[in-house]
């Protein structure tokens, strides 16, 4: 019998075998104990997270980390993925298999895109453009925030030219700000809009509200602000902070551009079905990482009303929200989403090692989705279907 011993270095989250960068006792049986050396290299989503917290500020670690009141919807998100079993099927050639899929008839390699978060320099000094440079060089996608810290064109010129980029958008007081990023965006390349819905006023977030920083002043914002501008509570007050939306902002939102229109934030079926009603290319499931209100939902309990809400459309389905693991991409996917897309795993990323943090934590996602599919008998992504999912409570297989 094999016995490890539990690694109590500070910071360590080892059990067992788990990975660390501490030396381990191992006892087989009676026969004595031996060493081990243990890898320090992330081996899984979750591991990137510690070295997030050790590179910056408390008050950044909060800024990232928190929810809202007391963060129920925060820690669901990921174990809501836990109440779903899969059912795998057998005796198939899995030998080789097809990751890809398409969002809005732009190709990924693999159906997980990162979701919009701002203030990527917090986390690392290339921000937002190592994190696009991440993302393009696994295939993948990325919905940039309308607050990231570089502009939208040096994210567009860093990536290359068939990475899906999508901007992110809140409604501005000023509209003509608006306006203006939209045509920015188009100018660039980018290939849809994604709308922020589920933000009229900010979450109450606790953790980080309370504390005190200095940010820098010279911190841009080249997406909201215009040139020569600094961001000052007042400007924010008068100009920029968010206005309310409404699904008249949407047909507005759709009369002055010709970009596809992606709603985020829709949690329910009767919005789903308004947003087939005017004109969403997509809706991107999501209840903003826990951070507004406590208590909603984990997105992956919605998932299927909301996929069978706008059944008969040609409106996309997507997800983000606790996603962590590959499996956790299978099941998402069996419940009809057509890619899921992951913020905080992201930032971690960044912060382990920049651009290739970003593609580490993307790869691992990959490589552990692929085991996946060869383990359920699925060899593209269109033998991801409703019948390889168990839904809680849990029927017979």
């Amino acid at each position: 019998m094999l016995y490890v011993s539990n690694c109590r270095s500070v910071g360590c989250h080892t059990v067992g075998f788990g990975e660390c960068s501490h030396v381990h006792f191992v006892r087989f049986g009676s026969g004595g104990w031996c060493t081990i050396n243990m890898a320090s290299e992330p081996v899984c989503v979750e591991d990137f997270e510690s070295f997030l917290k050790a590179s910056v500020a408390d008050f950044f670690w909060e800024f990232y980390r928190c929810g809202a009141d007391g963060e129920q919807t925060l820690r669901d998100n990921p174990l809501a993925f836990q109440r779903y079993r899969l059912r795998p099927r057998c005796l198939r050639d899995v030998s080789q298999r097809d990751t890809s899929t398409s969002i809005l008839g732009h190709r990924l390699s693999f159906p997980v895109g990162v979701s919009p978060t701002c203030c990527h320099v917090f986390a690392h000094r290339d921000a937002e453009v190592a994190t696009a440079k991440g993302v393009s060089s696994v295939g993948s996608a990325m919905i940039l925030s309308m607050w990231s810290n570089r502009s939208l064109e040096d994210v567009a010129a860093s990536v290359h030219p068939d990475t899906p980029l999508l901007l992110q958008l809140n409604m501005l007081r000023d509209r003509s700000r608006v306006e203006a990023v939209i045509k920015r965006a188009e100018k660039a390349g980018f290939k849809a809009l994604v709308i922020t819905s589920d933000q009229p006023m900010m979450g109450n977030r606790i953790a980080y509200s309370s504390k005190k920083v200095d940010l820098d002043p010279d911190m841009t914002f080249p997406q909201v602000l215009l040139p020569g501008e600094r961001y000052t509570h007042k400007m924010s007050d008068e100009i920029i902070k968010d206005a309310p939306m409404t699904w008249h902002d949407i047909l507005w939102l759709r009369r002055i551009t010709s970009l596809p229109v992606v709603l985020k934030g829709i949690l329910t079926a009767a919005d789903a079905r308004e947003a087939v009603r005017h004109g969403a290319a997509g809706i991107l499931v999501s209840n903003h990482g826990g951070r507004q209100l406590d208590g909603v939902p984990a997105t992956i309990d919605v998932l299927a009303d909301i996929v069978n809400a706008v059944q008969g459309s040609n409106v996309e389905v997507y997800l983000d929200g606790g996603v962590r693991k590959g499996t956790d991409v299978l099941k998402a996917l069996a419940l009809g989403a057509r890619a899921v897309f992951v913020g905080r795993p992201a930032i971690w990323g960044l912060a382990y090692d920049g651009e290739k943090g970003v593609e580490k934590v993307l790869g691992i996602l990959k490589d552990e989705f692929t085991l996946a599919m060869a383990l359920s008998g699925c060899s593209s992504v269109a033998d991801i279907t409703s019948d390889l999912i168990a839904k809680p409570p849990f029927s017979r297989m």
